[in-house]
């Protein structure tokens, strides 16, 4: 279990190009032969695809570009990595991207700690990037082989952090693909534009995102899909795994797996009644938690049901200045896989 450290700058392209490079192998020999990367590779043409196609490159030219690049680094068709990246915009029996994050105040401001679970194939596979683009917002966040940047764990230069979490709703429309969307929030300067995007009526697929600024006085719960957006401020302790908790949105219909239910169950009992302050070895101890009577929070069995493992965990701790995160890839938390510190030039004023 390790994260590959990148550094790309440039143009949107050549930071598209750097990302083909780097999971050009992987991409080869693990994800191209799985029958959801087939199914989704023989849509390419179809009507759908070349509607959603045609919308990102008319509303988000330079992740289009990105798009070109990642397509020429992993010597593929442009065409086809659109199509994997947009593998949550098309209901499939396969779970893709788990995931559990836990939120709330902490002693200096507010902090978001998250499990990244995937294929259990991209272990040791993915990258920890850091970006300087050209144009546009600088960024650090964890990528999957073969995707763009944004869907993870993430924070950028204006001391924005984002989670992501997979949901499942049982109808998804042609429409902006939902990691279009969350690359684009690393683009945001503020909260209140990165929730803007993700209310954008026309979306295809859902996530749940867990939203946190340097100085700031709350932290965002945005439940984002094509049947509305729930969003809700954070001012207690909560947890939040792969399904929609607001009854408005579950109303529409979803897919609730026995890993998600059960890690949200969990998640909820340790938190307890959401009263009191959350630091990082308490985070820890629930994205570490095998305890529990179901199944686990904390995902490295070979036969796990939805086929996710826990690949890396990260904790951000932002305050009224700065934000500072780590990454853990082992059992073991007393083993930082990376850390760093985003102070912006305009943060001031308290977290809470």
């Amino acid at each position: 279990m390790i994260l590959q450290p990148l550094k790309l700058g440039g143009s949107p392209y050549d930071i598209g190009l750097g990302l083909g490079r780097f999971g050009h192998d992987a991409v080869h020999r693990r994800l191209r032969p799985l029958p959801l990367w087939q199914s989704l590779a023989a849509l390419a043409g179809s009507e759908a695809a070349r509607a959603m196609q045609a919308q990102v490159e008319a509303d988000f030219p330079r992740i289009w570009e990105e798009f070109r690049g990642l397509a020429d680094g992993l010597a593929l068709p442009v065409e086809e990595v659109f199509l994997w990246n947009c593998r949550g915009d098309f209901v499939r029996p396969q779970s893709v991207d788990g995931c559990t994050t836990v939120f709330g105040p902490c002693a200096d401001g507010w902090l978001i700690a998250h499990n990244e679970d995937g294929l259990p194939s991209l272990d040791g596979a993915c990258g920890l990037l850091e970006a300087t683009p050209a144009q546009g917002m600088a960024f650090t966040s964890f990528v999957y082989p073969g995707s763009i940047p944004g869907h993870t764990f993430a924070v950028n230069a204006a001391g924005l952090v984002s989670t992501v979490n997979n949901l499942r709703p049982t109808r998804i429309p042609a429409g902006l693909p939902r990691q279009v969307l969350a690359r684009a929030v690393l683009e945001c300067a503020s909260l209140e534009a990165a929730v803007d995007m993700l209310s954008r009526t026309g979306r295809a697929g859902a996530f749940h995102h867990t939203l946190g600024q340097v100085g700031s006085a709350h932290l965002v719960s945005v439940e984002a899909c094509s049947s509305g957006v729930a969003v809700r401020k954070v001012r207690r302790l909560g947890g939040h795994s792969n399904h929609l908790l607001d009854a408005g949105l579950d109303a529409a219909g979803q897919r609730i797996t026995g890993s998600s239910g059960s890690r949200q169950r969990r998640v909820d009992v340790l938190l307890g009644d959401g009263a009191g302050l959350l630091d990082e070895a308490r985070a820890l101890a629930i994205l570490r938690d095998v305890a529990g009577p179901e199944l686990p929070i904390y995902r490295r069995a070979e036969d796990d049901p939805d086929d996710e493992n826990t690949l890396a965990t990260a904790v951000f701790r932002i305050g009224a200045n700065s934000v500072e995160w780590r990454v853990y890839c082992q059992p073991d938390v007393q083993h930082v896989e990376a850390a760093g510190s985003i102070r912006p030039h305009s943060a001031n004023g308290p977290a809470r």
